[in-house]
């Protein structure tokens, strides 16, 4: 699996993503495979940062269907521009990816397969299986290191001295060192809000 994080604090929103990658019981350093976990999209409002969670075909399939998409299809502003936009997506990674819709038989909807932390100018959002969008205003976590983040986020975030950066940081350490599916090197970046909440 994998920790990603994202923090807003201070004006800026920072994701933050461990390096290691599982095939079941195998573990494949960073020292084997140069695995970066999180990626940046362009669209018309400026840069976004994606990161994906499950299985590792999820990474190269989602930056291929987004780049072949014409910039101002991607939406990424609000919960609903980003509805809306993974909503037409979906037919595309059906179609052009052969993406398997089906989670079991008394789901609601056909599944886009994919857990998906995504900050930009505008906020910190989660996406998940079914276009369900949430937006988090403080910080949030997925992968199989989450539960460690997410409480070591929560230590930090309220101490005035901590940047989004560090608070993103203590996240992805503790996932690191107590999840058996998340290992350093981390990669780090930060975008200014457009907006400070």
């Amino acid at each position: 699996m994998t920790t990603v994080v994202a923090v807003r604090k201070g004006g800026q929103v920072t994701m933050a993503a461990d390096s290691l990658v599982t095939f079941g019981d195998t573990r494949l350093s960073h020292r084997a495979e140069a695995n970066q976990k999180i990626f940046t999209v362009e669209d018309a409002a400026g840069q976004s940062l994606f990161a994906v969670a499950g299985a590792a075909a999820h990474f190269l399939v989602l930056q291929h269907a987004l780049a072949a998409q014409p910039r101002e299809a991607l939406l990424f502003g609000s919960k609903h521009e980003i509805f809306r936009t993974f909503t037409l997506l979906h037919p595309v990674l059906k179609d052009s990816f052969f993406m398997q819709t089906k989670e079991d038989e008394h789901e609601p909807y056909e599944s886009s397969q994919f857990t998906m932390l995504m900050a930009n100018q505008s906020g910190i959002y989660g996406i998940y299986s079914y276009r369900e969008v949430f937006e988090f205003k403080q910080f949030w976590s997925i992968g199989s290191g989450r539960s460690f983040a997410l409480g070591a986020m929560h230590a930090a975030y309220d101490i005035k001295s901590r940047s989004s950066r560090d608070v993103a940081e203590a996240g992805i350490a503790a996932a690191c060192e107590f999840d058996r599916n998340s290992a350093p090197p981390v990669d780090v970046l930060t975008l200014k809000l457009k907006v400070s909440k």
